[in-house]
């Protein structure tokens, strides 16, 4: 039993690079377990944790877990970690862990797509990253920490109200629409109308643009006072 430690109802298998759950840590440790440390191994499935039917604690980073993550119903556990992993789908994770976790305080997904940490992902930003805690809260509102922060009252304030509406779905475009936006199907457009199109033409034009800009710095934004006139 390479690599397995066991400490009072502390059971320890970390960087063994198995690929399931061993079937003797359940039976052997399965019944008295508290805190069971699966880390940095190759783990795809969580099958055989059924076992561990008295966990307080279920240490999983650095795994191969993904969006097909089962757990069993562990009614006790409260502190889970799944910190570096391949999950992806936030809502169906936090939908399958509401159902199984009840008593869930503290929940870290540092280092997953799903979790939008600008430390791991360049294109995300802290505005993402509080939406994202917004949700999760939504979803979990037992919480106390999530991603070894602390929630404070105005998260969970917020979550109450702005919660549900904090995910973000990137629609799908159908294979009519992709071939409809194709650039094969629209002639190159220009905002011109055809006849300014001559260098040697002088005429004045009158053209209707398709495009429109309302943002806040536009110059339709600007007033013109009796007075400038």
């Amino acid at each position: 039993m390479a690599g397995l430690m066991v400490s009072g109802t502390q059971v320890s298998y970390v960087g063994q690079n198995c690929r399931e759950i061993p079937e003797y840590l359940g039976r052997n440790f399965g019944h008295f377990a508290k805190r069971l440390d699966l880390s940095f191994n190759l783990l795809r499935s969580l099958e055989g944790l059924s076992a561990f039917r008295s966990l307080e604690e279920l240490i999983l980073d650095n795994n191969l877990l993904g969006d097909d993550l089962v757990l069993p119903g562990l009614p006790h556990l409260h502190t889970l970690t799944l910190n570096k992993n391949q999950i992806t789908d936030l809502e169906y994770l936090l939908d399958h862990l509401a159902e199984v976790t009840p008593s869930l305080e503290y929940l870290s997904l540092l280092g997953n797509v799903a979790c939008p940490n600008e430390l791991v992902n360049l294109e995300k930003d802290e505005e993402d990253y509080k939406r994202y805690r917004c949700f999760v809260l939504h979803k979990l509102p037992n919480l106390k920490f999530l991603d070894a922060q602390k929630v404070t009252r105005q998260e969970r304030e917020e979550a109450l109200v702005r919660g549900a509406f904090m995910k973000v779905a990137k629609p799908k475009a159908s294979s009519e629409e992709e071939k409809a936006a194709s650039p094969e199907n629209h002639p190159q457009y220009t905002p011109l109308p055809s006849g300014s199109r001559d260098l040697t033409s002088h005429r004045g034009i009158l053209g209707k643009g398709r495009y429109f800009y309302y943002g806040r710095n536009s110059e339709g934004n600007r007033f013109i006072r009796d007075d400038q006139l």
